[in-house]
């Protein structure tokens, strides 16, 4: 590796093995659960709103999928995601993953329809909220441009809000969404050193003139005005 690709990966390596570490350990209890290691209905790892039984689900339900197809149309941008936050935002990265882990699972054991939801699309939603409205609040130009680094990738997403689709939990959608805006808006003064903006004072002072020239002939105009250009204040 040359020195180059080192500097350039440098701040990326952490942040993508966590996010690594986090996505394998979704194919890790795949795996296991399809070999019967670990229990595979839905029961046993899906969150059920308002019953005490689905509680555990705040947990688990974000670690367990369906089969291939779902867990992989999840770990690819839960890998980009967590990426992202875990080097741009590291001051609040753990927080705010965990928050929107657990705030989301909340919200829809709170609100969700009465049936068994699985999958870590809730927590993608919130993160991919978290980083776009942290673009909005902050008004930086890292996490403004990150924000329009989501429109543009993640635009197709939007239709994962929307109501009545069958076999999908949109409300997990929706309310991932809704609860990244609320971890952005909570964190939006923990900026990162890079983002704080200097305090700027425009430099008055001509580069070819005394810095008080102007200044004194400003005051003669004004004197002259008054009292006439032969005249001084006082002088009668």
């Amino acid at each position: 590796m040359t020195n180059s690709e080192e500097h350039w990966l440098g701040p990326f390596r952490q942040p993508l093995l966590t996010a690594v570490y986090m996505v394998a350990l979704l194919i890790l209890l795949h795996v296991l659960r399809l070999l019967h290691v670990l229990p595979y209905s839905p029961a046993d790892w899906g969150l059920y709103p308002r019953r005490v039984f689905g509680l555990h689900g705040i947990l688990t339900a974000p670690l367990a999928h369906s089969g291939w197809k779902h867990l992989l149309s999840n770990a690819v941008p839960l890998l980009a995601m967590i990426t992202v936050i875990f080097a741009f935002f590291r001051r609040v990265a753990w927080q705010a993953f965990i928050m929107v882990y657990l705030l989301t699972g909340v919200a829809v054991w709170l609100i969700a329809r009465p049936v068994f939801h699985v999958g870590a699309s809730g927590v993608v939603y919130g993160l991919v909220s978290f980083v776009f409205w942290s673009g909005v609040f902050r008004r930086s130009l890292k996490s403004i441009v990150l924000s329009l680094i989501v429109i543009v990738v993640y635009t197709p997403m939007f239709a994962g809000i929307l109501p009545n689709q069958e076999g999908i939990s949109w409300e997990s959608h929706l309310l991932g969404g809704a609860v990244g805006i609320l971890v952005a808006w909570w964190f939006k003064a923990e900026l990162e050193p890079e983002e704080y903006r200097e305090e700027y004072e425009p430099d008055t002072r001509s580069r070819f003139f005394d810095p008080d020239t102007f200044a004194k002939t400003r005051a003669e105009r004004e004197r002259e005005q008054l009292f006439g250009q032969d005249r001084a204040p006082g002088e009668s």
